[in-house]
């Protein structure tokens, strides 16, 4: 609901004797003739402008982009509440490029774009690339409409031709912050008779059109999220809605555009608020009915500012080269502003058709936290069947050159193994180059290793070498995880050591590292990575034949007094 208060409404009295009152919506349009007309002012009013109810119009919601760079988070989220808010009523999601700024729109953004909007699964039911029948869907290609609706402005008296020059225009400006007034339009072309604006026609002066704004009185708008939002009409002064070389400006476009697209809701960001003073001011002019209006509030960064580059990645396509997941953003975006009321956060977009409501969406900032969003895609990674994550993540292997092939029980054990420290597909190169790695030297030397080689390491050192070197525990790696569990059991009772005065030097010496995944899993692993040749040479990888030859060059009698003899054993490593 719009209302207008105090707000006089203008009569028209024309040569022929017709007066007709400028329509409010939902009446029919007069047509006038285009003939010079005299504003009288009727009596003081108030008068409401009333949006659609959702019982007698089908939901109708649209995202707008401008194909000027790559679709932000904020974007994304507006286009996700939008489509979630059209699903969860029955209704259609209109996509509609606004690209009248010629000169920054390019074919590759829009493309992008809607490269984005396909990734994260919004599927629109009607623009580019699908059609409609409320097209065309690029407003490049509706200029002939915003004329029209133009003329009729200029017929009914809601606009009229204004030949300033931008000279004149800076001069106002300039009066007015030095009489510390709002910047509002005082020329004289808003009352300038017939005969001179025919003289400056003759001329061939530049015009741009002018909206007539009512010089008193306020606008008021329920805001489906912000609830009520008022406007003082003096505040705002007649605007342009047609440039001086043809094209439209901005908040007539929109208006025109959700008005002959029948859209029932306008759900977009907050930073649009202001624009709908003029927009209703518009609407009611051109006799339109009024959608419902919800302002989503914007996304800030960490220190309350509004997010921008400088905080990071910003934009869905930089998120979807990080690696990050489509269902993981959606599920994460919903959540800035947005919540069903209990304590879950793991959606889908098929429960979050299903959960959303616009009742239910914040008013107040939503902060972006990239460290939840990050904890949120390897809740999602992990939540994917596990033949499809194998698969996600064993071409990335093979495209990093880690490993020589994408499939196989190698790559379907890793993945088991290392998936729960893994929150990004790209993560999984650390995670599997890790595991292959044996950084011996560096472990030995620790402050935390020191510990574990003063608990006589080098005997379990040499009892493991005699294990290796017989075969034992070649054959127990060969019969998989019950062979290892029965020989871990053999090889503890033979060195009367057991829990973690066993497993600790153990991992140290089999893997090189104190800590890690499950050390029988990855004794196996490292076991057929080396039997089978699946690991390319890029990954830096350290077969158990060269992990033991490396053990057997320490003097473990001399590393307390001089530990440079690990020297060499670095050198093998690296």
């Amino acid at each position: 609901m719009a209302t207008f208060v105090g707000s006089p409404c203008w009569a028209r009295l024309r040569s022929i004797g017709e007066i007709t009152l400028a329509h409010p919506p939902m009446l029919r349009h007069s047509s006038p003739l285009r003939l010079r007309s005299i504003a009288v002012p009727l009596p003081r009013r108030c008068f409401a402008v009333a949006a659609s109810t959702a019982s007698d119009v089908p939901v109708r919601v649209r995202f707008a982009p401008s194909p000027t760079g790559n679709l932000h988070v904020g974007g994304a989220r507006t286009a996700l509440f939008n489509y979630l808010f059209a699903r969860s009523k029955g209704g259609k999601f209109v996509l509609r490029i606004e690209d009248t700024d010629l000169e920054r729109s390019t074919k590759e953004s829009e493309e992008a774009v809607l490269q984005d909007l396909s990734w994260l699964g919004l599927d629109w039911d009607e623009g580019p690339g699908i059609g409609g029948d409320y097209g065309p869907y690029r407003q490049s290609e509706r200029n002939s409409l915003y004329k029209e609706h133009a003329q009729r402005l200029l017929e009914s008296g809601h606009v009229y031709r204004c030949f300033c020059s931008n000279e004149e225009l800076e001069k106002m400006k300039e009066i007015a912050k030095l009489k510390q007034l709002p910047p509002v339009y005082t020329g004289r072309w808003a009352t300038a008779t017939e005969e001179e604006v025919q003289e400056e026609l003759a001329k061939g002066t530049p015009f741009t059109y002018r909206f007539r704004v009512p010089k008193e009185g306020s606008l008021k708008i329920s805001d489906l999220i912000r609830g009520e939002v008022s406007w003082n009409l003096d505040t705002l002064g007649d605007f342009v809605i047609m440039r001086s070389n043809g094209q439209p400006v901005y908040n007539f476009c929109v208006t025109v555009d959700d008005a002959t697209m029948a859209i029932s809701h306008v759900i977009r960001a907050e930073e649009h608020l202001p624009n709908t003073l003029r927009q209703a001011l518009i609407y009611k002019a051109l006799g339109f009915p009024m959608p419902y209006f919800a302002h989503v509030s914007l996304i800030l960064a960490p220190d309350r500012s509004k997010l921008s580059k400088r905080h990071g990645a910003t934009s869905v396509g930089q998120f979807k080269e990080m690696g990050y997941l489509p269902q993981a953003m959606v599920n994460y975006l919903a959540l800035l502003g947005w919540g069903d009321g209990t304590e879950n956060e793991f959606f889908t977009l098929e429960q979050l058709v299903e959960k959303f409501t616009i009742e239910r969406v914040n008013k107040s900032g939503a902060i972006f936290d990239s460290t939840k969003l990050r904890w949120m895609n390897g809740q999602h990674l992990r939540a994917i069947p596990s033949e499809a994550l194998t698969g996600l993540i064993g071409q990335h292997w093979k495209s990093t050159c880690t490993l020589k092939e994408s499939d196989g029980p190698f790559v379907e054990e890793a993945v088991q193994l290392l998936k729960d420290g893994i929150d990004l597909i790209p993560d999984s190169d650390k995670a599997l180059t890790n595991l292959l790695a044996y950084p011996l030297h560096a472990t030995l030397t620790s402050s935390e290793g020191k510990v574990v080689v003063e608990d006589k390491l080098p005997e379990v050192s040499a009892s493991l070498i005699a294990a290796y070197d017989s075969g034992e525990l070649i054959g127990a790696l060969e019969e998989g995880h019950a062979g290892w569990q029965k020989w871990v059991k053999g090889f503890g009772k033979s060195l009367k050591r057991k829990g973690k005065t066993l497993f600790m030097p153990l991992r140290v010496l089999l893997t090189g590292k104190l800590h890690g995944p499950d050390m029988g899993d990855s004794v196996l692993l490292l076991y057929k990575a080396g039997k089978y040749d699946v690991v390319a040479p890029e990954a830096g990888f350290v077969t158990l034949d060269e992990r033991f030859n490396m053990l057997k060059q320490i003097n473990w009698e001399s590393f307390n007094q001089d530990q440079t003899l690990l020297e060499s054993t670095a050198t093998l490593s690296n």
